[in-house]
């Protein structure tokens, strides 16, 4: 089974890394999707996320997040459903938070099925340790010199520290 997780992952955190790891755990093969949304300025530019995710998933020793591995990072515009159909995958991986979130993220669920009927999504609930944990929060923390070691693999964090 082909899985795609996909995310803005700007930057990634340790929620992002611990849906992706448990993602390993069903399926065979993990598209980790990094959007270029034209809607957002990113603290991270498309190219040096993707180096980030790369990184910060061999920190987590989940695979050299290569091509030919079981993880592999793309960078990809336009649509999902699109996207879905390209790789072949057989499902789409999706971290949920909240009630909230989950609310937003299934009405995108109905349009990515409306747009490509064999795209199913998965819900995860996040790990209760990462609830609060989200890419804004991160970078508003560290932009404020707050220790963000627990949010983000030392990578990220080196990372932010330069960029803020």
């Amino acid at each position: 089974m082909t899985a795609i997780c996909p995310g803005s992952f700007d930057p990634v955190t340790n929620g992002h890394i611990d849906i992706i790891r448990r993602t390993l755990c069903f399926a065979d093969r993990v598209i980790v999707a990094v959007c270029v949304n034209v809607y957002k300025n990113g603290l991270f530019t498309p190219e040096q996320r993707t180096r980030l995710l790369r990184q910060a998933l061999c920190e987590a020793g989940i695979g050299s997040a290569g091509t030919g591995s079981s993880i592999e990072v793309r960078l990809f515009s336009g649509l999902l459903a699109d996207f879905f159909r390209e790789c072949g995958a057989d499902v789409v991986v999706r971290g949920i938070r909240s009630t909230a979130e989950y609310e937003h993220d299934i009405s995108q669920s109905h349009a990515n099925r409306l747009l490509n009927p064999r795209l199913e999504t998965l819900y995860l609930p996040s790990d209760p340790a990462h609830v609060f944990l989200s890419s804004s929060i991160v970078k508003e923390v560290a932009a404020f010199g707050g220790d963000i070691r627990g949010m983000v693999p030392s990578c990220v964090a080196a990372a932010l520290k330069e960029q803020i």
